[in-house]
């Protein structure tokens, strides 16, 4: 876990920074919009149903999917409907191999960037066509 969040915990004191300072009325740059953006997502990531916490082998997945980007296309509202995806399509033996070996290993980090690539198209594919169908039904 420490490995995966060391980048998160800056991530989101920057996000807190910028986030206070963009209350204070102007208008936020390209920058700043970036880091407000990019912010949002792994505060959305943390946040777990009460009463049912989330099994650390799939929190580090998700947070991972997180600091990597791989949520930066996802719109902030369908993040929870993303998160329940990914861990419902996770392979079981990626998850056991985080449990074993405590630590993200060159081929579990390869085997998650697969996963979290094929799961983020797959999602965005998924969400445009029911956008479309949506929009034509209007």
């Amino acid at each position: 876990m420490k490995q995966v969040c060391g980048s998160l915990k800056l991530e989101l004191a920057q996000y807190r920074e910028v986030a206070a300072s963009a209350q204070s009325g102007s208008d936020p740059d390209a920058a700043t919009q970036y880091l407000l953006n990019r912010g949002a997502r792994p505060t959305e990531v943390l946040k777990q149903p009460q009463y049912s916490p989330i099994p650390i082998e799939k929190q580090i997945v998700v947070i991972y999917a997180a600091v990597k980007g791989y949520l930066d296309k996802i719109p902030i509202s369908s993040i929870n409907q993303y998160e329940h995806e990914l861990l419902k399509s996770i392979d079981s033996d990626i998850l056991s191999a985080i449990v074993q070996q405590k630590n993200i290993t060159e081929q579990i980090d390869s085997q998650l960037a697969t996963f979290r690539q094929k799961c983020t198209q797959s999602f965005l594919a998924t969400h445009s066509v029911q956008k479309e169908k949506t929009q034509k039904q209007v």
